[in-house]
């Protein structure tokens, strides 16, 4: 398990399931992007079996999830937006070094520190929601994302000497909480 350096402030919860209509598709494009973000490490690393193997697994696991946002989203009459940018995303990206392997290495990492994120403030929404479906459904979420955050750490160690990945993985999660500690308050995941 990954531990963040900065928690979510429960305002933030708050102002989520005070505009679950806003969430909704904030929450369906990250999961979007999620699993097309699995198929490209695949279309990247096609000669990495054990990274192809889980990538496929994931981007599945990831559309299904974007398939059950949607659904929630049908009952409320909502539509799902243009893609945009996350800046949170972008700028934790930003950190990624290059060089083969430091790009590789970081981009593994990056990606289980977002999952990490993602499986806190689903808790956090699941947590604050009345009991229900979509309590439930937040709650499964979350130890879905907790399941993701592992897996980027195990093929990262596979692929990288486990002491040298968890020094960078303690560098990025001090870039990463220095991010998500500026975001403003607003129903979105990031």
């Amino acid at each position: 398990m990954i531990e963040l350096k900065y928690r979510t402030v429960a305002a933030w919860a708050a102002c989520v399931v005070e505009d679950m209509d806003q969430f909704l598709p904030d929450h369906a494009a990250a999961e979007k992007k999620a699993s097309s973000m699995a198929m490209t490490m695949v279309s990247h690393y096609p000669d990495r079996p054990e990274l192809v193997t889980a990538m496929v697994d994931l981007a599945i696991e990831e559309l299904n999830h974007f398939r059950a946002v949607v659904k929630f989203m049908r009952e409320r009459e909502l539509h799902l937006l243009p893609d945009e940018k996350d800046p949170y995303v972008n700028e934790l990206r930003r950190s990624i070094r290059s060089g083969k392997d430091l790009f590789f290495m970081d981009r593994l990492l990056v990606a289980g520190i977002i999952e990490a994120r993602g499986a806190e403030r689903f808790g956090l929404v699941a947590d604050a929601l009345p009991e229900g479906r979509l309590r439930r459904f937040y709650r499964s979420i979350t130890q879905s994302e907790e399941g993701h955050e592992a897996l980027f750490i195990e093929l990262a160690e596979l692929y990288f000497d486990p002491a040298e990945t968890r020094l960078r993985l303690d560098e990025l999660l001090d870039i990463e909480a220095d991010i998500i500690a500026r975001l403003p308050l607003r129903p979105a995941l990031h």
